[in-house]
């Protein structure tokens, strides 16, 4: 008994050890995590103060935090005013302006930490004319950073654009890929990219 009894209060040593060692663990993780969260909240807060007002030509918004007591739980609240309009939750906001305003919170993340691509898929549908000349140039404008891949049915963002591929059928169920080069630099840089393949090869 006094063998077993030994044998078990090292085990709980060991257990009650390990457990310390994780709630550390898990403390520092949680500090990093708020102070990780806090810090890029705030960055892409004031990068999406920046981009609406460009985007809508004029207005304000901003994000607020529904829980700023608990940054590991909280929610993120939109609230947007486009020009002429009250300030307002995105919820009460027609289908263009929401779609305005995503793009809006969208590239205020990507500029704060962009990626090598980033792929858009027919988020200028519900956008009309104006709206979409303006989306077009803020894309434009990121893509010193970042490769874009859009997926449009919009004429004018497709003529904006370096390289466009598009899907026909000539023939009934038979597809075929169909690429057109509408910027002389793409072209140069495509020309390029393969010299570079076939030196290779």
């Amino acid at each position: 008994a006094e063998k077993r009894f030994s044998f078990y209060s090292d085990q709980k040593a060991d257990l009650d050890s390990a457990l310390a060692d994780l709630t550390r663990a898990i403390e520092q993780m949680n500090r990093e995590s708020k102070k990780l969260f806090e810090e890029t909240f705030t960055q892409v807060n004031a990068r999406f103060q920046e981009i609406f007002p460009r985007m809508f030509r004029g207005g304000r918004a901003s994000l607020r935090l529904t829980n700023p007591d608990d940054m590991l739980e909280t929610g993120i609240e939109i609230l947007a005013q486009p020009p002429g309009k009250k300030l307002a939750s995105i919820e009460l906001m027609s289908g263009g302006e929401k779609a305005l305003t995503a793009v809006s919170l969208i590239f205020a993340i990507f500029q704060i930490k962009p990626s090598p691509f980033c792929i858009l898929d027919e988020v200028d549908a519900p956008l009309d004319e104006a709206n979409v000349a303006r989306y077009n140039e803020m894309v434009r404008s990121m893509t010193d950073r970042s490769q874009f891949i859009l997926i449009t049915h919009i004429k004018r963002t497709m003529q904006m654009v370096d390289v466009l591929h598009g899907v026909t059928m000539q023939e009934s169920g038979v597809s075929r890929l169909v690429t057109v080069t509408l910027n002389e630099a793409a072209e140069r840089r495509i020309g390029a990219r393969e010299a570079s393949a076939s030196a290779v090869a």
